[in-house]
């Protein structure tokens, strides 16, 4: 679909040293990032972590994960593909902290990604969707005397974009596999609520897109609804494109003379923010 980029990177290790809660030593239990960076001169300084779908049991890492960013890289954003560790082997906070690492790394060494360390965005598909909206409600600051210099850095995305995402973790619109990979078969309710992230919207949500389908009999276009209707009454930016027809997990839509056209929509929303503008990096 898109050529492959000249300079893509091998994956990187999140935590070179073993990744903190890792049960082994296969690479499903080394979370990673492949970076997809632009060539130099070429950026926008805008880069965007993407988490594939997959009910919290694998990665779809290629149409919800290489292809989508090829399609940030033609737009001049640098792509890092996040493999992020699965249920049911993983379970809450697990996921959540890889997205965490992932987001401070790519901040951490902006100037070595050419990008800019207040561009960083999240972007998430279905069950990589809940993640993405995770840590764009649940984030922190950084720790100033960490160790680390990575764990220095804040986890808060600068925007984030979710793809016929799980939102809610909570009847009756909840994706059932998802939820139950995640936190297991019988949740607390309390950790039910806390991670069905339309109750965790506040001011400091970053602005928000969001693309669904009326007809996704997986993921319920209501969990777009919800978490919109959530960013609206806290007053962050939010744009909301729900498309008649069309099934869950098309990724970038490109063999559907409608849906093919969501990223543009995507494109369109980067480029009012201002996220495809700016000197070349």
């Amino acid at each position: 679909m898109f050529a492959q980029p000249i300079n893509m990177a091998k994956p990187e290790l999140l935590w070179p040293d073993g990744a903190p809660g890792a049960l082994g030593t296969a690479d499903t239990d080394k979370p990673a990032l492949t970076p997809y960076l632009v060539p130099e001169g070429r950026g926008t300084g805008t880069a965007v972590v993407v988490c594939p779908g997959g009910a919290y049991a694998h990665l779809a890492s290629d149409h919800e994960g290489a292809q989508v960013a090829q399609w940030l890289n033609s737009l001049g954003v640098a792509a890092f593909v996040l493999q992020y560790r699965l249920g049911p082997r993983y379970h809450h906070p697990i996921e959540l902290g890889d997205a965490q690492r992932a987001i401070r790394t790519v901040r951490a060494k902006a100037a070595e990604y050419r990008v800019l360390p207040d561009r960083v965005g999240i972007m998430g598909f279905s069950a990589g969707g809940h993640l993405a909206s995770t840590a764009a409600t649940h984030f922190d600051a950084g720790a100033p005397d960490a160790h680390d210099p990575i764990d220095r850095v804040s986890s808060r995305p600068d925007f984030a974009a979710l793809v016929y995402p799980v939102i809610t973790l909570t009847e009756p619109y909840t994706h059932h596999g998802s939820r139950e990979n995640l936190l297991g078969p019988d949740p607390d309710p309390k950790l039910v609520a806390s991670l069905s992230n339309e109750l965790q919207v506040t001011a400091n949500t970053p602005p928000t897109f969001l693309y669904h389908t009326s007809t996704d009999t997986v993921v319920p276009p209501e969990n777009s609804v919800l978490f919109y209707l959530a960013l609206r009454k806290a007053g962050v930016p939010a744009e909301m494109h729900i498309y008649a027809q069309g099934p869950h997990g098309v990724g970038l839509g490109a063999t559907d003379e409608a849906l093919s056209s969501w990223p543009a929509r995507l494109a369109d929303w980067l480029r009012v923010r201002g996220l495809l503008n700016g000197g070349a990096k």
